[in-house]
């Protein structure tokens, strides 16, 4: 029977994580509303990545990586001992005597069984911290600019808002002005019309201060983002699966609890090689000596054992004691973690449900708008009525926009924390090796 071809037997080795991938919507092919427009795969993290925090956590792995290196290496040395003395020798019956003498020792202490293997495995814990940490800086600097583009959006959301509410009232003030030159309406009309106009204006121009300070902060924080807002207008959908399926996703996901376990991890190993430091380590010599001006020559070897104190028990109980505060440091990172995954999932649930009340009630003023508008130009309601309606449609249409856009913000922030939104570059590059 013949075999499968190597690309198909890496296909198939990969199709658990290609499923995964798929489910979790990072290979969909059209890009995801109101997120910048070059989300896709791995772009995001290209651009995080330019932030210094990032760039110190690589240093701090690399710092990790030869901490490693060195315990696994060891601390104990060779040490070369060099001597010289005089000797001066008055026998009872015989003249004085001095001679020169010379001594030469090589020495090295040996780490004991057991204790080779715990350094190796305490600089790989030092590793994994580092990794970790990493992990969390980068999922935190997700997290700041998803924040910081969805505050873009609904800054440049009002502006757009204000914007075209001022020019629709512009042109409403410019027809009262022309019909107060004909004589066909009252002054104080057109003082009204005037006034509404220089206050949605002055909406206007703080909203697009507000849009370009928070597009100033998110080109500088990320440079090479492209600031594109969304072209279209897409409605929000409800959450899929259970709070506690979303929770407890979260909860395994979580960078804060990875990292709090490689501590723990870390403090334990150390705690396993401060017991075993109890036992000091020997250290083996060999010597050689010249005496009596060279007539002597003495060869030979020696083993001395550092006897253990009260440092070494107070070091390893310490060590013992650290080990069990990172224990209780990680329960409460899960602890912390399900709490605000809990509040996540209540808030994205609750965004959802305030958009379809506010998009409900946009559409109610803004038709209560319009028939104002008819009753005004039949000269069934005052100039002042209609402006109140307006007045509360626009500020309906605002609620609405805000409301969109924080369901999108929270159902994405929900997704982010479960690792759906955007994979590691791990899991990508065995995908694409796969491919």
């Amino acid at each position: 029977m013949n075999r499968p071809c190597l690309p198909l037997q890496r296909l198939l080795r990969q199709l658990p994580r290609l499923v995964l991938l798929c489910a979790s919507g990072a290979l969909a092919a059209p890009p995801l509303p109101y997120l910048p427009p070059d989300a896709e795969i791995g772009r995001i993290d290209r651009i995080i990545r330019q932030s210094p925090e990032l760039r110190a956590g690589e240093n701090l792995l690399a710092a990790e990586q030869a901490n490693r290196r060195r315990l696994e290496a060891g601390e104990h040395e060779w040490t070369l001992r060099l001597g010289g003395q005089r000797r001066r020798s008055t026998p009872a019956a015989a003249p004085a005597e001095g001679f020169g003498e010379w001594n030469a020792a090589l020495e090295r202490p040996w780490r004991l069984p057991g204790k080779a293997d715990a350094d190796a495995e305490l600089g790989a814990a030092g590793v994994g911290v580092a990794e970790a940490a990493q992990r969390s800086a980068l999922h935190a600097q997700r997290r700041l600019l998803l924040t910081a583009w969805f505050q873009w959006l609904k800054a440049d959301a009002l502006s757009t808002q204000w914007t075209t509410e001022a020019g629709l009232l512009a042109q409403q003030a410019e027809a009262i002005r022309k019909r107060r030159k004909a004589g066909d309406a009252a002054r104080l009309e057109q003082v009204q019309a005037e006034a509404a106009l220089a206050q949605a204006e002055a909406q206007a121009a703080q909203a697009r201060a507000r849009q370009e300070n928070a597009a100033l902060e998110l080109s500088r924080r990320f440079p090479g983002l492209p600031l594109e807002p969304p072209r279209e207008t897409v409605d929000p959908l409800p959450l899929e699966g259970t709070a506690q399926s979303w929770i407890d996703r979260i909860v395994a996901a979580s960078p804060e609890v990875g990292l709090a376990r490689s501590e723990a991890r870390q403090a334990e190993i150390g705690a396993t090689r401060a017991g075993r430091n109890r036992r000091p380590d020997p250290t083996l010599g060999f010597q050689v000596s010249r005496e009596r001006g060279g007539e002597e020559t003495v060869i030979g070897a020696y083993l001395s054992f550092p006897l253990p104190g009260e440092g070494r028990r107070a070091g390893a109980d310490g060590a013992a004691a650290l080990a069990a505060a990172a224990g209780q440091r990680e329960a409460a990172a899960i602890r912390q973690a399900d709490i605000e995954a809990a509040r996540l999932h209540q808030s994205a649930a609750a965004a959802f449900a305030a958009w379809q009340a506010s998009h409900a009630a946009a559409e109610r003023l803004a038709q209560a708008g319009e028939m104002s508008a008819r009753a005004h130009a039949l000269g069934e309601s005052s100039l002042a009525e209609l402006l109140a309606a307006r007045r509360l449609a626009n500020e309906a249409r605002q609620a609405a926009r805000l409301a969109r856009l924080e369901a999108f913000e929270l159902r994405y922030r929900l997704q982010l924390e479960a690792r759906a939104l955007w994979p590691d570059e791990a899991t990508l590059a065995d995908t694409r090796t796969a491919q």
